[in-house]
């Protein structure tokens, strides 16, 4: 039977999806702290060395698999999305077609969607700390040591598909994903199932094979990984199959046939800033370090820092078609005072001299 506590909590969670809603999120979600089934996954893919120098993947222990030991007292996670979708963007394929173009990552042609994220779930919370003074809270977006697909999936967001992002039926994938860790004991939401079925296209597409098995990336190979978390030089087999991605990969959720269900974000953080769905390579290598800094400021890709984006940019123009242009302008940056752009650069040079 049912208490009047019970009732307030339904009403609660009803409240909170609805608030969510008016801050913008697609879609609120509650799970419980159970991630047992997720545990024994995660351990396997760190034991098989799949995250590379993502040491943070590893250094938690069972914090991230626990959430109890992350934020003590936590009883339910309350999970959102975000579309972030810009509209009217270049078609991808023409950009990654044409490989004098730089194509980056559609999430990161707007502003970085870690502030944007941060202050919708604070606001949410302290929309629910107005309501109950025993709410205790603590707000994540990809900013800690915490299992975001699993507990999206577990929450009823969607299925974690075959490259590992996270599918709704009736959304696709291209969105983001944040954590409430709470104290509240909050009814729970069904898991939805998964509706992958037969279909390998994300896998078939994959330029570097980096989806070893369904359900399992070897981040090592994952052009994500390569141009963004990886600090070191780029490994030389990959780099000409990272064509003219210079920050990202979207090949898999582009083949997803769930995105023709895809919703473009009603955000306006993440349109399009700076022509970056449309920019070419050459035009991001004449870029100064100051230049980098101020096109770059809000947004992720500030992140990886202008050596970085070098790096990244000269492999994309080792992969484009040989012109003198391209020749020119590598070779203006081929006595850079940064030993990694200069390697990146003689490599790229060495694809159109030869």
């Amino acid at each position: 039977m049912q208490t009047h506590q019970d009732n307030a909590y339904i009403q609660l969670a009803a409240d909170i999806k609805r608030w969510g809603q008016a801050l913008g999120f697609a879609e609120i979600g509650i799970t419980d702290t159970d991630l047992a089934f997720a545990e024994m996954q995660h351990q396997a893919w760190i034991k098989k060395g799949f995250h590379g120098e993502m040491h943070y993947m590893a250094k938690h222990g069972t914090m991230r698999t626990r959430p109890p030991e992350l934020v003590p007292n936590t009883l339910r996670i309350i999970t959102a999305r975000l579309d972030y979708l810009p509209p009217n963007a270049k078609d991808s394929w023409e950009v990654i077609s044409n490989r004098e173009q730089a194509f980056i990552s559609r999430y990161a042609l707007g502003r970085d969607y870690h502030k944007v994220m941060r202050q919708k779930l604070q606001k949410l919370s302290e929309k629910i700390q107005a309501e109950t003074q025993q709410f205790e809270y603590r707000v994540f977006t990809d900013s800690a040591p915490v299992l975001e697909v699993a507990l999206a999936e577990k929450s009823g967001l969607g299925w974690r598909g075959k490259h590992t992002l996270l599918i709704h039926k009736n959304h696709g994938s291209w969105f983001f994903l944040g954590e409430i860790y709470t104290n509240l004991p909050l009814p729970i939401d069904t898991p939805t199932t998964n509706h992958c079925g037969t279909c390998s296209a994300c896998i078939d597409i994959c330029p570097t094979a980096a989806i070893t098995a369904p359900y399992e990336v070897d981040a090592r190979r994952c052009i994500s990984y390569l141009t963004i978390e990886l600090k070191s030089a780029i490994p030389v087999e990959l780099r000409p199959l990272i064509g003219n991605r210079v920050y990202g990969c979207d090949d898999c959720q582009l083949v997803c046939p769930w995105n023709k269900f895809a919703q473009t974000t009603t955000q306006p953080d993440f349109h399009i800033r700076h022509g970056l769905d449309n920019i070419s390579l050459v035009e991001c290598l004449r870029w100064s370090e100051s230049e980098f800094n101020h096109k770059m400021a809000g947004s992720a890709i500030y992140r990886i820092g202008y050596v970085q984006w070098l790096r990244n940019i000269a492999v994309g123009l080792g992969n484009a078609p040989t012109s003198q242009a391209i020749i020119d302008a590598l070779k203006s940056r081929a006595n850079s005072p940064y030993p990694l752009v200069n390697e990146h650069i003689d490599w790229a040079l060495r694809q159109h001299l030869r």
